[in-house]
């Protein structure tokens, strides 16, 4: 397997919406029931910049993705992770690709605090996190009521996780 990670393109919409939707399917990935319904709703969420793909070859085996945590001017360097990879993919790296290039493009782009809420059970996702300097700040409990899936009927705990970058924001020496 061959990872090239770039861009994410309106053309990649129909293998992201797909690599979604397994993760919806795990009922560890997210509350989300349903992917984003076309690419322009997706993009209302996302910083476009900080929008990127896993491929192999011409397939789209992953991808990952910032969000503004705010629209307030004092969080403009604060955004919360998501990173999706293929169950064709798993286990493979393509995760750590991705996750490694969304720090060094959010870098690029002036953010300076990576977060992201990950469910306990998902125990590699939360590995990835840690292995790229991501570190726990605590439980949220009983966050949502998961309606689908393997946990539903059930109230969800996530981990609250953060990643401070060492090049950006930092204080001037």
């Amino acid at each position: 397997m061959t990872i090239l990670i770039s861009p994410m393109a309106e053309s990649d919409w129909s293998d992201v919406s797909r690599i979604h939707q397994e993760g919806i399917d795990t009922g560890n990935a997210t509350f989300a029931t349903k992917p984003a319904g076309a690419w322009e709703d997706w993009c209302k969420g996302k910083i476009s910049s900080c929008s990127l793909v896993a491929r192999d070859s011409d397939l789209v085996v992953g991808w990952a993705a910032l969000s503004p945590v705010s629209g307030r001017r004092v969080y403009a360097g604060v955004a919360e992770v998501s990173v999706y990879v293929s169950a064709i993919a798993r286990g493979k790296g393509v995760g750590t690709l991705l996750l490694q290039e969304l720090i060094r493009t959010s870098e690029a782009n002036g953010i300076w605090s990576l977060q992201a809420r990950i469910f306990p059970e998902n125990k590699a996702s939360l590995e990835l996190h840690q292995r790229q300097g991501f570190h726990i700040v605590g439980i949220q409990e009983k966050l949502g009521y998961m309606e689908f899936g393997p946990f539903g009927g059930k109230w969800r705990d996530v981990v609250f996780i953060e990643r401070r970058s060492q090049v950006v924001g930092i204080d001037p020496q």
